[in-house]
């Protein structure tokens, strides 16, 4: 099914909204957290809406989000609060540590504040989407639905790393942007300073890419360390992730996800989404589990206003019905933007990659370029891409780079000669793209460790390279690379007829991810001077057959 918008919230008549008010609470462990309180100015009793942040209340992620005042005036008490450590609350803020607890706590008080009807839902992005998923597994009572947007699921695998490498500039972006808000609450000008000037341009050139001046003189007041030095899963990791709290989680609170293409944690937000499915389908669960994926990055719409529903239409038509009982249940339990013709498809849950298109060439990829093609070759094919650490693939469009997010064309990135491309024949009819991606890649290098970049795109019939989704892979000495296969998230996407799909493959994608330097060095031990150029050898044909996997229908 397909709807031109999904989930439209029908306007009614604003309600009056008292002016804020600043509220204080305290932790079972007896930390002063800070929040900023809206209400109606009506007679009655209201559904609390909470959102815990870490960036500042006062600044109420009015990045993604209306300003709490509209959210009141609709028929909700909205309480805005800086999680342990940040505004004006009291205490250290180490990631993701104490929001369980935190988060549970802040529920039952929410729930008994002036106005307040006594049932509580939970909204936000980033971390403040992470913070509901760690307090709905501390089952608080009060809480009714949860609505994480751009949050992902697992510390590890959606925010630190991908495919074993390290998510870079996310990574130092959100580390720099934490450690000068620290700086700022103990009153270290310098500090701020400069930790805020790197934040404005991610300083990747530093003698140590992965570990710039700026975050190792000012490592007191940032986690990057912790996780720049931690770069395979385990129990530090686990005891962050909701993932790994899947089991806590009751099935009577309504989940409501919100992800977007763009978003470097879309993986987190599918996988959680069809692990909770099934775990409401076999508990017989009657509260919903919804997920919705737009046009949108981490950082905010990848697209021009006006073009759809904003993240505040769709979940307050949600919080309406989930809370109120008003309106429809419209749509299907997946609701995805199809970035091709701007439309919205409802599906009953997420399509697998069934699809196969081979990987061809005559050993000319990176020049000329191979062919992706539904019949396996009948000759094998070697095709040879040198990486130089000097001059790394740039990163283009995509996710892996929150402020440079999005569909940007990446036509002139195909043609160097350190990027090996694969494209179909020109389509004679539509074909619909939805649902998870993946390449099976057989590939080796003349280096202990290598990287590995695909990105898949549709070649217009005007010459454009648009990116439907990508993977990344680094590959550690003794991994299996026969084949390597590489997640590459997912994607919902009709390509029009004229149009082909072309799959283009390299050994860096900077800054994104670090250059690997070949050597097995960790990316905090590696300087500029340390990277040597690698030689990839990419296979395909009968005895390597090299295949990109899609959902096409």
């Amino acid at each position: 099914m397909t709807h031109l918008a999904p989930m439209i919230h029908q306007l009614h008549d604003l309600l009056p909204v008292r002016p804020p008010e600043t509220v204080s609470m305290r932790t079972r462990d007896g930390v002063r957290l800070d929040a900023d309180l809206y209400r109606p100015d009506a007679a009655g009793t209201w559904p609390v809406l909470l959102l815990r942040v870490a960036c500042g209340r006062r600044i109420a992620l009015t990045s993604h989000y209306a300003h709490p005042r509209w959210y009141a005036a609709q028929g909700y008490v909205v309480v805005v609060q800086d999680v342990r450590g940040c505004g004006t609350s009291d205490g250290r803020f180490r990631p993701f540590e104490a929001e369980r607890e935190d988060g549970a706590d802040a529920v039952a008080w929410a729930a008994s504040l002036p106005g307040s009807s006594g049932v509580v839902a939970m909204y936000g992005c980033g971390y403040a989407g992470m913070a509901q998923w760690l307090a709905l597994a501390e089952r608080p009572g009060a809480l009714r639905a949860v609505a994480p947007a751009f949050a992902g699921w697992d510390v590890f695998s959606d925010w630190a790393y991908e495919g074993g490498a390290f998510r870079l500039a996310d990574a130092m972006d959100w580390a720099l942007r934490s450690a000068a808000e620290a700086a700022r609450r103990v009153e270290d000008g310098t500090g701020h300073r400069i930790l805020s000037d790197a934040a404005r341009s991610l300083p990747v050139d530093d003698e140590i890419p992965s570990r710039p001046q700026a975050l190792r003189d000012y490592a007191r007041y940032s986690h990057y360390d912790d996780w720049l030095t931690n770069p395979v899963p385990g129990p530090a990791w686990t005891a962050l992730s909701p993932k790994a709290m899947r089991a806590d989680m009751p099935a009577d609170v309504a989940v409501l996800q919100i992800g977007g293409w763009y978003d470097p944690r879309l993986a987190g937000t599918l996988d959680a989404h069809d692990l909770l499915a099934a775990d409401r389908l076999a508990a017989r669960g009657r509260a919903s589990v919804r997920l919705v994926i737009g046009p949108w990055g981490a950082d905010g719409p990848a697209a021009a206003p006006g073009e759809g529903p904003t993240l505040d239409t769709l979940q307050l038509s949600w919080f309406d019905r989930v809370l109120k009982g008003q309106g429809s249940d419209r749509g299907g339990p997946v609701r995805l933007h199809d970035v091709e013709t701007g439309r919205w498809h409802d599906l009953p849950g997420l399509p697998t990659a069934e699809a196969v298109l081979h990987l061809t060439s005559d050993g000319l990829a990176n020049r000329q370029g191979g062919r992706l093609g539904p019949e396996m070759p009948d000759f094998e094919a070697l095709d040879v891409v040198v990486h130089d650490p000097r001059g790394p693939v740039p990163t283009v469009g995509g996710h892996a780079v929150p402020s440079a997010a999005g569909r940007h064309d990446r036509a002139a990135v195909d043609r160097r000669p350190d990027v090996a491309t694969y494209t179909s024949l020109p389509l004679d009819e539509p074909l619909m793209l939805a649902g998870r991606v993946a390449l099976d890649l057989w590939v080796e290098a003349d280096a202990p460790s290598f990287d590995v970049s695909a990105v898949l795109s549709v070649l217009r019939p005007d010459g454009q390279v648009l990116p439907l989704t990508q993977g990344h892979a680094r590959v550690e000495p003794g991994d299996p690379t026969r084949p390597l296969t590489i997640a590459m998230r997912a994607a919902c996407a009709t390509l029009a007829p004229g149009s082909a799909l072309r799959l283009s493959l390299a050994g860096s994608c900077f800054p994104a991810y670090p250059v690997n330097p070949g050597t097995g060095a960790e990316p905090g031990e590696t300087r500029r001077v340390d990277a040597l150029p690698i030689t990839l050898l990419i296979h395909s044909g009968p005895d390597r057959p090299s295949r990109l996997r899609l959902p096409a229908s």
